[in-house]
């Protein structure tokens, strides 16, 4: 481990729910703390205590003022002088609060999270920058994914701070990729390298089995006794293809419902109508469960259960997986750890920095053809065959994806940018 225990000060727009930043940000912190480190967080929104937490609601990139600023700076290519100005001030009033974060953990080092790498929050990633450049301070950016790989961030009236920010070059600052493809990416459009490490999942300690918290989930969300159960554990947003998911289910030759776990993302709500409206001219069970599940078990504002994902992981016959863009894989990992089939997109980092480790899982490309649905129904009609597939690819997980991986990689990571 680093030569002493530091104080480890995380900054990303938000650090709550199940989106995949926080979720690997929960990892790391989880295996820093191990490692005999002290862990803090700046967001917008933080699930992790007061004692530990610097909340400044406009970091929020669901914050009024950040959204609207973030409509202004792209989809044109023309920048009106009082958006400057309003980028301005709030970058300044940001880094007066990052300083304060520092000062009041006493912290030796920032770990940013996504927030120097998608520009949903100019502003906040502006202020990061100018706040490392001013002070010197080691910093490690995370990330998970890139401007340049969002079709919508490619209209832009926020190219100068693009350049600046997203993501910045400094002497005190580290980049961390999450696959080959961003690592070449980023050395081309900036000459920085950036160290590879993949998401990962605490394969060395299996989840624990059912204890019956969920044996009535099925009932709970109207699923019917004699349906296949497909899972959608992903965000609503069009990359990830859910319409895929609603055919594959409609096409099967036993009755099925898709479940989606989660809510739309910050690309808007048109996406789960289309869907909605799909799966009504497709016929199909779809549950759009986002308010029944969570990362931990919980209780709805009117007493009804929240399921944890461990839960619905658990209930499903077979996960869905259509993305076309993925910058890692949150959902392909959670699908191994809790030992379940899945289908999918061969989506590139997964053909080029995944798939090679010998994986077993269903893939598709472009479109859902007869042999793929044929040979999902084979899949599911042979649980043999299911058992033998899921645990060849937990062995290969838990050597390539694993706290232990992560553990090693951080130490390292860690001495480099203290100096040790």
């Amino acid at each position: 481990m680093a030569a002493k225990s530091l104080h480890i000060g995380f900054i990303s727009t938000r650090l709550a729910g199940t989106d995949g930043v926080s979720l690997e940000t929960a990892k790391w912190a989880h295996v820093l703390t191990e490692l005999g480190h002290h862990c803090y967080y700046f967001a917008g929104e933080s699930e992790w205590s007061a004692e530990q937490s610097y909340v400044v609601p406009e970091a929020h990139f669901t914050h009024p003022d950040v959204f609207a600023l973030t409509q202004e700076l792209f989809g044109d290519y023309i920048r009106l002088p009082q958006t400057s100005q309003h980028v301005q001030k709030l970058k300044e009033y940001l880094k007066g609060h990052l300083q304060r974060f520092v000062d009041r953990f006493k912290l030796d080092i920032l770990i940013i999270e996504n927030a120097l790498a998608i520009p949903v929050h100019i502003p906040l990633g502006l202020a990061i920058t100018e706040f490392i450049a001013e002070t010197q301070i080691p910093a490690i950016a995370h990330h998970h994914d890139f401007a340049w790989e969002r079709e919508r961030f490619l209209i832009s009236a926020a190219n100068d701070y693009l350049r600046a920010a997203f993501p910045p070059v400094l002497p005190t600052l580290r980049h961390v990729v999450i696959n080959s493809f961003a690592a070449h990416q980023l050395a081309m459009r900036t000459g920085e390298r950036a160290v590879l490490i993949p998401n990962v999942m605490n394969f060395d300690d299996p989840p624990p089995p059912p204890d019956g918290y969920a044996a009535d989930l099925r009932v709970e969300l109207g699923v019917a006794a004699d349906a296949l159960l497909l899972l959608q554990p992903t965000r609503i947003v069009p990359r990830k293809q859910i319409e895929r998911a609603i055919e594959l289910t409609r096409r099967l030759d036993k009755p099925a419902t898709l479940v989606i776990t989660h809510e739309s993302g910050d690309e808007g709500r048109d996406y789960a109508d289309y869907l909605r409206r799909f799966a009504d001219l497709l016929n199909t069970h779809v549950i759009f469960a986002a308010d029944r599940f969570d990362y931990d078990r919980g209780k709805t504002a009117d007493n009804r259960k929240i399921y944890s994902l461990a839960d619905a992981y658990y209930a499903a016959d077979l996960i869905t997986y259509p993305s076309v863009i993925e910058g890692f894989g949150n959902a392909f990992l959670e699908t191994i750890y809790f030992r379940r089939p899945i289908l999918m997109r061969g989506y590139e980092i997964f053909e080029i920095d995944i798939k090679p480790k010998g994986f077993k899982v269903l893939t598709f490309q472009e479109f859902i053809a007869e042999a793929t649905v044929k040979e999902t129904q084979s899949l599911l009609n042979d649980p043999a065959r299911i058992t033998e597939i899921v645990e060849e690819n937990y062995r290969i997980a838990t050597q390539f994806y694993s706290f232990k991986v992560l553990r090693d990689q951080l130490t390292v990571l860690l001495n480099e940018c203290m100096g040790t």
